[in-house]
């Protein structure tokens, strides 16, 4: 009788541990204990998505680092080391080059836009109109390019992209295959305050030339169509390891672009996660989230036309990022599901 009484005692006190434990079972989540290091581009353009893909990570247990501000180079080099475990903003095929240098160590996943991405050249829609220009190849005449000069060295001032970026490589590769060496000289100084130089000379009523991508505040502040147009190629020429696209170069439908299909000399790039190898075949349940996570290109732009008016802080950024979160729950939510299916 006492030892009966003993065992439906040791039962009841086993029952009562099992159940006090089972709400702190249920809050396990696959990231817990684990710390990621997280990568961002120098590009402030994309922040927003690294601060998005941040709270989702967050949000499944992890403990982020960073995000880091890396050029293309060092970011990719870090990846495959295993020194950066991912970032949100591989453009490809822009970054087919630094890619293929770490395929065995490093993979994209998902897709934060697919094919949204545009790229290419624009100048002032009135100087376009008044001179005719509607290719980049017409600033191989000396007096289209001289229109576009604001140092007075004869050549035509194109903010193009600073040293380490992925752009850098291709309007270098094109201003030579297009033959815009002698009349040509693209600013390759931090990319914001050129841009803002150039807004200021187009608010002046001067000729404007400059590189730029979507999604990007520079088309927010200068329509497309309204306030400057793009360029076309006489026919695309890409570096090589970008070749296979030439193809897809003409693009349909461009806002602000006298044909159409538009041939912009860029593919639309996807934008995808970037990680390494190794810590995806660890972690199942970031595979899982990059491959499920996007955001629509239309809440980035939203959220660089606030950017561009001065809610740059990281504290503005952590701010929009909660706030798009929140108004995208039930999405969020589920991608949150199925990363923890992932893991189990």
């Amino acid at each position: 009788m006492a030892a009966n009484k003993f065992l439906y005692c040791l039962g009841g006190a086993l029952t009562a541990l099992a159940l006090g434990a089972s709400p702190l079972w249920a809050q396990s989540l696959p990231g817990e204990g684990k710390t990621v290091k997280m990568g961002q581009p120098t590009w402030d353009t994309e922040w927003f998505q690294a601060q998005v893909y941040k709270k989702a990570m967050e949000t499944l247990g992890y403990t982020v680092e960073g995000p880091t501000a890396l050029d293309n180079p060092p970011f990719y080099q870090a990846v495959g080391q295993g020194d950066m475990d991912f970032w949100a903003s591989g453009w490809f095929p822009l970054h087919n080059t630094y890619l293929e240098e770490i395929k065995d160590k490093a993979s994209t996943v998902g897709y934060v836009a697919k094919g949204g991405a545009l790229q290419g050249y624009l100048i002032d829609k009135k100087t376009a109109e008044a001179h005719n220009i509607k290719l980049i190849d017409d600033f191989k005449k000396p007096e289209i390019a001289k229109l576009f000069d604001d140092n007075g060295d004869g050549k035509a001032d194109l903010v193009a992209c600073p040293p380490g970026w992925g752009c850098e490589l291709t309007i270098t590769h094109q201003m030579k295959a297009y033959g815009l060496g002698d009349t040509v000289e693209p600013i390759q100084a931090a990319y914001s305050a050129s841009m803002a130089d150039a807004i200021s000379r187009y608010e002046q009523g001067k000729p404007i030339f400059f590189y730029t991508w979507t999604p990007n505040w520079t088309v927010g502040m200068l329509k497309p169509d309204q306030d400057v147009v793009w360029l076309q190629v006489s026919q695309p020429s890409l570096p090589d390891d970008q070749k296979a696209m030439e193809s897809q170069t003409a693009i349909p439908d461009v806002k602000g672009c006298v044909d159409n299909p538009c041939q912009m000399g860029w593919p639309a790039n996807d934008i995808q996660v970037v990680a390494n190898n190794k810590f995806l075949e660890e972690n199942p349940a970031a595979k899982k989230l990059f491959e499920v996570m996007s955001i629509p290109l239309d809440d980035i732009f939203a959220q660089n036309a606030q950017m561009y008016k001065g809610e740059d802080k990281p504290a503005d950024l952590e701010r929009q990022a909660a706030d798009w979160v929140k108004a995208h729950q039930q999405e969020f939510d589920g991608w949150i599901e199925a990363a923890k299916q992932a893991a189990k």
